[in-house]
């Protein structure tokens, strides 16, 4: 019998041994590299998609972000690239057989990484598309943000739990993982 996602999912987190500790390195700016993250999580490189998706995985591994702006960095180099909205997109959910407060959510972002999403856990709402809605967002790594997918989020709807806010009729879905709740939306 196959083994469920989310303790597959588990599993990889566990045996992932992280990522280049960028974070510590503060090499000399070297340039601006042609490289653009595109808003749907596509990486471009002199006007064509990366396509090779060990590539992509390494490239953002070495991902940086310092203020407004992002960067691959490695001991020596440090070249600014665009990114369109955030580096990463949350392209897949998984929930524990656990429910309430020990129900716990693992994301899988577009370059791999799992995120678990836990009472510190960076999770806001921003604006995004046209028109603008909220969306939301978590925290991957080091102040690099993943957006939830459509697709995603969805289904973190039909796991939400609502409720009425005031005589009006206006409500909030939230979701719970790990002990923590998560606004999801207001309508």
């Amino acid at each position: 019998m196959a083994e469920p996602l989310f303790q597959q999912l588990q599993k990889l987190q566990k045996e992932f041994h992280g990522h280049p500790p960028v974070d510590r390195w503060d090499p000399d700016f070297c340039g601006d590299m042609d490289m653009v993250i595109k808003s749907d999580g596509r990486w471009i490189h002199e006007g064509t998609e990366i396509r090779r998706q060990p590539l992509v995985k390494l490239f953002a591994s070495i991902l940086k972000r310092e203020g407004d702006e992002y960067f691959l960095v490695t001991p020596v180099e440090k070249l600014r690239i665009q990114v369109e909205d955030v580096p990463f997109v949350a392209t897949q959910v998984a929930r524990s057989a656990s429910k309430g407060e020990e129900q716990r959510l693992l994301f899988t972002t577009s370059v791999g990484d799992v995120i678990e999403l836990n009472q510190g856990s960076n999770w806001q709402l921003q604006e995004f598309g046209t028109p603008a809605q909220p969306v939301p967002y978590v925290e991957a790594r080091n102040g690099l943000m993943a957006r939830v997918s459509r697709d995603v989020f969805y289904q973190l709807v039909d796991w939400a739990e609502e409720r009425r806010l005031g005589e009006n009729g206006s409500g909030q879905l939230f979701i719970r993982s790990a002990g923590g709740e998560f606004l999801l939306g207001s309508y």
